[in-house]
């Protein structure tokens, strides 16, 4: 008898700590973009299938012209990176900064949107619901003044 009301005692001790300190179960943490996006396979999957659309296009695929297989390889894993980073997730981007990378390049705010729309065409692909691609495009957002040129 002792023992269940030692065993009811911790119980209670335990939601008590749990509600004072607001400790949740792990299933009850909200899910980051990260995960929502489908975690790192995911990211890479939207992005292989964003920059298939965007190097169809010749305004776009003019700033890759003279790139070897391997430079945009490379080009293609920093845009996992990083938009891996941005949606919170265990990637580092390893690139330049974006002011400097994309400097002297003329980048208009037409090929900003043009961009932008085949990045969302490929969240579609891959049905990503619509809070997530904004809280995406948000982040992308930020960087927005680094990269299109006034």
């Amino acid at each position: 008898m002792r023992t269940r009301g030692l065993f009811r005692w911790s119980i209670l001790l335990a939601l008590t700590l749990a509600i004072v300190l607001n400790i949740t179960p792990a299933a009850a943490q909200p899910k980051s973009l990260y995960e929502r996006l489908g975690r790192y396979d995911g990211i890479a999957a939207a992005v292989d299938d964003f920059l298939a659309r965007a190097l169809a296009d010749p305004k776009i695929a003019r700033f890759f012209a003279g790139h070897s297989a391997d430079s945009k390889g490379r080009f293609r894993q920093q845009v996992v990176e990083q938009l891996c980073m941005l949606a919170g997730g265990p990637c580092v981007y390893t690139g330049r900064s974006m002011k400097t990378s994309h400097a002297g390049l003329g980048i208009t705010e037409e090929e900003w949107q043009l961009t932008v729309k085949y990045l969302v065409a490929a969240l579609d692909k891959f049905q990503v619901p619509q809070r997530e691609k904004d809280e995406l495009l948000a982040a992308l957002t930020k960087v927005k003044p680094d990269i299109v040129e006034k």
